[in-house]
C-alpha cells in the first residue's frame, strides 16, 4: 500500500520559515517525480512546487519562485519543502503527490498527472 505521509506544517509569523516533509513508503521512491500543491477553503488545488526524479529539474509557482525550495532524497524516501518568506496568502493546506513513472528529468504542474497523495499538513502565517 503506497502511503505519502506530510508533516512540518505549523503556525507561524509572516517572514517566518517552515520545513516540510513528505515521506513516501510502499513504492519505489526513485521511480516518480513529486509535488507539493496547496489548497484553500472554496479554492482549486494549486500546484507549488515539483522535482524531477533525479532531482536535477524543479518547477514553481511564481508566487513563491525565491522563497521556497524543493529537494529529495532518495535514499530516505523524502521530499521537502522548504518555505522562507513566509507570507499570509501562502496559508494553506499543503500536500505532496506523487507522479508515477514519470520520465527522469520532466516535473508536471498538472494536478491530473499525480497518482498518489498524502493527507496534508496544514500551514497557517499570522500577519
Amino acid at each position: 500500500q503506497v502511503q505519502l505521509v506530510e508533516s512540518g506544517g505549523g503556525l507561524v509569523q509572516a517572514g517566518g520559515s517552515l520545513r516540510l516533509s513528505c515521506v513516501v513508503s510502499g513504492r519505489t521512491f526513485s521511480w516518480d517525480a513529486m509535488g507539493w500543491f496547496r489548497q484553500v477553503p472554496g479554492k482549486e488545488r494549486e500546484f507549488v512546487a515539483g522535482i524531477s526524479r533525479n532531482g536535477r529539474s524543479t518547477s514553481y509557482v511564481d508566487s513563491v519562485k525565491g522563497r521556497f525550495t524543493i529537494s529529495r532524497d532518495n535514499a530516505q524516501n523524502t521530499v521537502y519543502l522548504l518555505m522562507n518568506s513566509l507570507k499570509p496568502e501562502d496559508t494553506a493546506v499543503y500536500y505532496c503527490a506523487a507522479d508515477r513513472y514519470a520520465p527522469i528529468n520532466v516535473v508536471s504542474k498538472a494536478r491530473d498527472e499525480y497518482d498518489y497523495w498524502g493527507q496534508g499538513t496544514q500551514v497557517t502565517v499570522s500577519s
